[in-house]
């Protein structure tokens, strides 16, 4: 007889976490609160425009393409993507701008040209982020680190004697501005530090293993946009005989005898073996899990930033931006002071803005784009949103209007907007944060939830507020790491 697991929430970690269960032979159901998978990645249509609502970045997609060999299947004939020539394009007021090629030599040529910062210098900051890659991601990213195995393995051990090198004493910017002389390329190695919602001025230097990915694995595009992710693993986990319950909110885990047993799904209760949590951690034990003994010191936990994002259906094409672009900030570190010390948004602010629709011409009608523009901001603490987003509006337009030397108003045809206190309704996710906690000291990494309860037998956690943490490689790894633990 089939052991049964229940998975609550279809975040992109809970459904990765259900297909992997039903590959082990566990019979799955998931009870989602919305009435779509996904989670943050999720898209929407507005006036023949087609927005990815949430994650905008593709990186590790063998992440994807194992959990379709472990199901027996080629990944090729569900889910096509394809690796980016340009990473990224960054734009400075002074006119300066910089395409971050894929390749990385001629990343590192377009550094020397524009910048004056000598080649040499790129090519050896990203051979430290492989460096840090090797030694870290066994440990920190592949293995629970709640678990004496983790540490007493051999990859361990071999770590240990190398943590000042990994950066584990060293903020980002230090290290950053130790490995370039341009303040500008500083500038452009610390905002990887919001890849996890993290300040580079806080942050350990071991978030540079971060451009790693993006540089020497490569950022990748699914050719159908990000929710294609969504609505590709979805797919394959109903294949797999995986059973999805829609607009169905689990008001409470049932926990007997310190077991966990099932879940109350309005006044129905259904039972399992097992219990996957993949709602955030924070807001589960505020709702779910509030009868049972809190977690105190990590509920606590500070925060990681929110976002704040306009969805525009622009009535014309820009040529100098791509998939990805970012309009950086004249003044970095007061930016983020204003995010994580005086909770709110700086005058100027660094613009992102992400156009599908450069690589998806469908996204957009004929002459026009769809731009996803946002902003760091901090995450909820009963500011007065209202008017901090009215003046956000105006700054993020006079930011663009002054660096693309441009008039944006009368080109937007159709807006949306997310913001912290709608991501945090729509997604459960505390204060609307977009990371759970944030890794704002060397011991982050260690006061993430674990993928398991210490406290109640047979209960998992996987997503993004555990660990390994955000974003959408880590959410699967998260997925990856606790089922192993099962059975």
């Amino acid at each position: 007889m089939k052991r049964k697991a229940i998975v609550i929430g279809s975040g992109i970690a809970g459904i990765a976490a259900a297909i992997r269960l039903s590959v082990k032979g566990h019979q799955v159901v998931v009870f989602e609160a919305n009435a779509y998978p996904g989670g943050k990645l999720s898209e929407f249509n507005l006036g023949g425009y087609r927005f990815d609502a949430g994650p905008s970045l593709f990186t590790l997609p063998e992440e994807i393409d194992q959990l379709f060999t472990l199901c027996g299947e080629n990944s090729k004939d569900h889910f096509e993507y394809l690796k980016l020539p340009v990473a990224c394009h960054y734009f400075w007021e002074d006119g300066k701008n910089l395409k971050a090629f894929s390749d990385i030599h001629l990343f590192a040529e377009e550094v020397e040209t524009k910048l004056g910062e000598p080649a040499i210098h790129v090519k050896r900051a990203l051979e430290h982020s492989d460096y840090i890659y090797k030694h870290l991601s066994p440990l920190f990213m592949h293995r629970s680190l709640h678990k004496w195995s983790t540490w007493t393995n051999p990859e361990a051990l071999r770590s240990y004697l190398k943590m000042g090198k990994l950066g584990i004493f060293k903020t980002m910017n230090a290290a950053n501005s130790s490995l370039f002389q341009h303040p500008k390329l500083v500038q452009l190695f610390n905002r990887y530090a919001t890849y996890n919602g993290s300040d580079p001025y806080q942050t350990p230097a071991t978030l540079n293993i971060i451009p790693h990915l993006e540089f020497n694995i490569g950022a990748f595009f699914p050719k159908k946009g990000m929710h294609d992710i969504t609505l590709s693993l979805f797919k394959l986990a109903k294949r797999q005989g995986v059973e999805f319950h829609f607009e169905s909110k689990v008001n409470e885990i049932l926990v007997d005898s310190g077991k966990a047993i099932g879940v109350r799904v309005c006044e129905e209760e259904y039972f399992a073996d097992v219990i996957i949590n993949n709602m955030d951690m924070v807001n589960a034990y505020k709702t779910i899990l509030k009868k049972e003994k809190q977690p105190k010191k990590l509920l606590n936990q500070p925060k990681s930033s929110s976002a704040l994002i306009f969805y525009w259906g622009i009535k014309k094409e820009f040529k100098e931006l791509d998939l990805h672009n970012i309009l950086f900030s004249n003044d970095y570190k007061r930016e983020f002071e204003h995010i994580f010390k005086l909770g709110t948004i700086y005058d100027d602010p660094t613009v992102y803005i992400n156009i599908t629709s450069v690589y998806k011409k469908d996204d957009a009608p004929e002459g026009c784009m769809n731009w996803f523009t946002m902003i760091n901001v901090p995450n909820n603490q009963g500011q007065d949103w209202d008017k901090m987003i009215a003046e956000a509006r105006e700054k993020i337009i006079a930011k663009i209007n002054r660096t693309l030397n441009t008039d944006i108003e009368p080109f937007i045809e159709v807006e949306e907007i997310l913001e912290p206190r709608t991501i945090e309704s729509k997604t459960s996710s505390a204060q609307g944060s977009l990371y759970g906690n944030s890794s704002n000291n060397k011991y982050a990494a260690f006061l993430r939830h674990a993928n398991f309860s210490s406290e109640i037998q047979n209960l998992y956690f996987c997503g993004g507020s555990v660990h390994p943490g955000g974003g959408i490689p880590l959410c699967l790894l998260s997925a990856k790491i606790m089922t192993e633990m099962i059975d």
